[in-house]
Formats: structure tokens, C-alpha cells, sequence
């Protein structure tokens, strides 16, 4: 499970090592200035959207990586069953984050009050 530490000017995510070797992940260290929004998914799983490339995708349990569509990439970590934390970014290599993070709710309430 992913960790994040919001300072007051970086968001910063932190992986597991399983996490970054199944997602081929790197810990991300974002500026508070490109989050656009943060909400709380109910169904991290069934958030996810586009293509795996790279990453892991066990069918109805867990994905890793990055998601692609047409217009945008994701990074995330999701399990079944679990809520997660999907950060809207600009200008960033990644136009999301989708986390299952220990206390999605407080994360939210934290990065959508700055």
C-alpha cells in the first residue's frame, strides 16, 4: 500500500518494493501547485481505465502501473474491493493518481483544502 506525505509545497507517494518492481514505479514527488482535485472512489478496481503499459494486472484483484487512453495516463495502485484516492494533476507526467492509500478520506479532505 502506497504512503503519502503532503508537505506545504509536495504532494509525496511512496511504494512498496513489490509495488515498484510489479508497476516498474519510481516514488513520485509532486508540487502541491499541480494538483487539481482529489476526490475518494469508492471502487478503486473499477476506476481504472485504458491500458496497461507497464505495470500488473491480476483480473478482478489488483493492478500496478500505468493505465494509458487517449488522452491521459494514470498511475496506479488498486485492489478489489478497496477505496482509493484519485488525485487530478496538470502539467505533470501523469494526469492521475488512482492510490489505494491507508485513509483515502483524510488524504481528499487534505489536498482538495490547500
Amino acid at each position: 500500500m502506497p504512503t503519502i506525505d503532503i508537505t506545504s509545497s509536495t504532494l509525496h507517494v511512496r511504494f512498496t518494493r513489490p509495488e515498484r518492481v510489479a508497476g516498474l514505479l519510481r516514488d513520485q514527488h509532486l508540487p502541491l501547485t499541480a494538483v487539481t482535485g482529489a476526490e475518494v472512489v469508492p471502487n478503486g478496481l473499477a476506476a481504472v481505465r485504458g491500458l496497461r503499459a507497464p505495470g500488473l494486472g491480476v483480473p478482478g484483484y489488483r493492478k500496478i502501473g500505468t493505465w494509458r487512453r487517449r488522452h491521459g495516463r494514470s498511475l496506479v495502485v488498486a485492489r478489489r474491493g478497496r477505496p482509493a484516492l484519485r488525485v487530478r494533476l496538470t502539467g505533470q507526467r501523469y494526469d492521475e493518481l488512482l492510490l489505494d492509500v491507508a485513509d483515502p478520506e483524510r488524504a481528499a479532505a487534505e489536498l482538495s483544502g490547500r
